[in-house]
């Protein structure tokens, strides 16, 4: 993606997770925005975009973070929500194992309170080391924590998945997790 590709997904994930208001974007209750509308607000707002960039930018996004609807008249962000939004998603039975990428600066407090979803709606967990050490490299130095996933949803715990694959709960108590 090149680089004002990046700067608009980037926008895209502050308008779709965080600050809809920031530009006067109305989301539904399950976070959808009117293409027509984003596409509008974002250029009186000084980001140029259009349809063909906006379905580049879904289409390319290495973290997939955006998904159209069935005739792309609508888009919301996959996860990642700091407002609250109901992804309408059912629970799921996750892998006995699941990773999760920190950064090292946080083991103290993660090993005192367990991973806890913070200004998020929920902790996001990977399937794979590769990509939860990607997201503990963003943090800082990273270490990758194992979750006993299997574990928690055996003890009444639920799991989510995400349109992009990623796995989300509400907490992970410290008992779950291997450091």
């Amino acid at each position: 993606m090149d680089k004002s590709l990046t700067s608009t997904s980037k926008f895209l994930s502050l308008l779709l997770r965080h600050q809809p208001e920031a530009v006067g974007l109305a989301l539904d209750a399950s976070g959808w925005a009117d293409v027509t509308d984003l596409i509008a607000r974002c250029n009186q707002h000084g980001h140029p975009l259009t349809m063909a960039s906006l379905e580049e930018i879904v289409a390319t996004n290495e973290k997939k973070r955006f998904a159209f609807n069935a005739d792309k008249s609508k888009i919301r962000a996959s996860q990642g929500h700091s407002i609250e939004i109901d992804l309408q998603l059912t629970p799921q039975v996750p892998p006995a194992i699941l990773y999760h990428g920190t950064a090292t600066r946080f083991v103290a407090s993660i090993k005192a309170q367990g991973l806890l979803a913070g200004s998020r709606q929920h902790v996001h967990l990977s399937a794979n080391l590769e990509t939860a050490s990607k997201v503990g490299q963003r943090h800082g130095k990273p270490i990758v924590l194992e979750v006993r996933a299997g574990e928690m949803h055996h003890a009444g715990m639920a799991f989510y998945q995400s349109e992009n694959g990623v796995w989300l709960t509400e907490h992970v108590p410290v008992e779950f997790i291997k450091f």
